[in-house]
């Protein structure tokens, strides 16, 4: 294919990139005709853009639907303190622009489903996955596999990340890693369980680096490799990975937040109600008197908590407890964003108790809506 020329400007930016045998004039230009597609703009999307940009990738395609907040800032670091409350897209564009105004910027400020995907991902060469949850990654790997984008992953929680190429030149895809999704609720979000700052710069930058070597076709990738990476003793571990050849051919896309979820728990459903904070300061006025489980752990408790609660367990260890536990009495469980307390409502209710409730938003929405003076993190 025709190349585009570089400017005298564009030759002097990336001149440290021209002395390289391996990419020289022709590999930058390369860089410049090729469109890349990121697929979120948090703490993997950070680094993946400015990289990619710095490195004179033509065309950056950005998919994300949120906007700024403070507890972006401590490792989503293409944004900044003056974007808080701004759209994603719309600060990352900015950046970008200032790390390199060569850049072409596509902004997506939607939501990837499987009614837009096909469509928008067929436009790009590469597509970058920078999210944090599972029905998305099924849904950027079935897309990627029905039109032949090279996928490139990453994944962090706490201190360890993940990170590999899928379909690739024949290679194995997400779903020969991942056949299934993992239950509801089993693998935390960064938000419930944390994740130290740095590390998505680390796995990022592994992903930026993997996508300008399938653009300029150097090196081996990590396709058919999944890479291990523990920030705290600062080691990589590989594992192979291999096409499971009698995997049904993917063929269309599905509705993923479904292929995720899992069947509802009918026999704990019928015995979990949920309650807002709202309702719950207005009932504790009323006389109302539950019995108030928080089941987040002891550090989080110092950062934050109700004062009415009456114990607190962390939510793997309600089942050891139970017996402990009145049962002549209405229970509420609350954690910092309702996840946990809704698997610990869970348990209760299958070991026999029938009047439990979770507080929905946890302790972050009591925050919001009764509370401001109880911090959010």
């Amino acid at each position: 294919m025709d190349l585009p020329e570089l400017s005298h400007d564009e030759i002097a930016r990336y001149s440290r990139h021209l002395v390289l045998e391996e990419v020289g004039l022709e590999g930058q230009r390369r860089l410049k005709a090729s469109r890349v597609l990121c697929i979120g703009t948090g703490g993997l999307g950070s680094p993946v853009l400015l990289y990619l940009a710095a490195a004179g990738v033509g065309c950056i395609g950005i998919v994300d639907f949120d906007v700024v907040e403070l507890s972006n800032l401590q490792r989503q670091v293409v944004h900044g303190t003056a974007s808080i409350g701004r759209s994603k897209v719309q600060s990352a564009q900015d950046r970008i622009r200032d790390v390199n105004p060569h850049v072409r910027v596509i902004t997506h400020e939607i939501r990837l489903t499987s009614e837009n995907a096909l469509e928008l991902i067929g436009d790009y060469d590469v597509i970058v996955d920078g999210t944090d949850n599972f029905p998305t990654r099924y849904l950027v790997n079935d897309a990627c596999v029905i039109l032949g984008k090279p996928y490139v992953y990453g994944s962090i929680f706490r201190f360890e990340g993940q990170a590999s190429v899928f379909n690739y030149r024949g290679g194995p895809n997400y779903r020969d890693l991942y056949p299934e999704p993992p239950p509801p609720g089993l693998v935390p979000s960064c938000a419930e369980g944390g994740v130290l700052g740095i590390l998505p710069g680390m796995i990022g930058a592994i992903q930026a680096t993997e996508a300008v070597k399938i653009l300029l076709g150097l090196g081996t990738t990590l396709s058919g490799r999944l890479l291990l990476y523990d920030a705290i003793n600062l080691s990589f571990r590989e594992m192979k990975l291999r096409r499971d050849e009698g995997a049904p051919a993917i063929t269309q896309l599905i509705d993923y937040h479904q292929f995720c979820g899992g069947l509802p728990q009918e026999n704990a459903a019928m015995s979990v109600q949920s309650i807002t904070p709202t309702e719950l300061q207005q009932r504790r006025k009323e006389g109302w008197n539950p019995y108030v489980i928080d089941v987040r752990k002891p550090h989080e408790a110092e950062i934050a908590r109700l004062g009415f609660a009456d114990r607190l367990q962390p939510h793997e260890e309600i089942a050891a407890i139970a017996g402990e536990l009145p049962r002549d009495r209405d229970i509420v469980v609350h954690c910092k964003m309702g996840g946990r307390s809704a698997q610990a409502a869970e348990t209760l209710s299958s070991l026999g108790f029938t009047r439990v409730f979770n507080l929905q938003g946890g302790l972050n929405a009591w925050s919001i809506e009764v509370d401001p003076t109880v911090p959010r993190y």
